[in-house]
């Protein structure tokens, strides 16, 4: 699993729309109807006006765009399809190879990703001051 991915759980499992990532993350179906009644009950607040006007709200943005709602389908490994507007209903897709796990991966801290290195000691005689290394602003 790339670090993208496992920063993209780990965003949508702490996030506004966390309870639909779990929630989806949870299923072992392939597929979900859901009612935009069941999803509000789900996140424990109601959809905004836009879910219901909108389709792009329910779009399938790929790997690092869209908003936190879409973030929490498709980091749990689904995609939305066959939205219905009027009926306020619509299916979840797993997105074929995904986990179902809702288990939040590791995220490895910085120095794993990006060890320190030792380039050893300064120079002998190396002196360097400030007006050296910084403009008349600081940077």
């Amino acid at each position: 699993m790339s670090v993208t991915t496992q920063l993209a759980r780990k965003v949508a499992s702490r996030g506004k729309y966390a309870p639909l990532y779990r929630h989806l993350s949870e299923l072992a179906e392939p597929r979900w109807r859901a009612s935009f009644v069941e999803i509000e009950t789900i996140l424990g607040f109601s959809l905004p006006d836009s879910a219901r006007i909108h389709r792009p709200w329910w779009a399938n943005p790929g790997a690092g765009g869209g908003h936190s709602h879409a973030l929490a389908w498709q980091a749990a490994g689904w995609r939305t399809r066959l939205v219905d507007l009027g009926a306020e209903e619509l299916v979840f897709e797993r997105i074929e190879g995904t986990s179902v796990s809702a288990a939040t991966p590791r995220v490895p801290p910085v120095d794993e990703l990006l060890p320190p290195r030792d380039f050893g000691p300064w120079p002998q005689g190396f002196a360097a001051r400030r007006e050296q290394i910084y403009d008349d602003e600081g940077r």
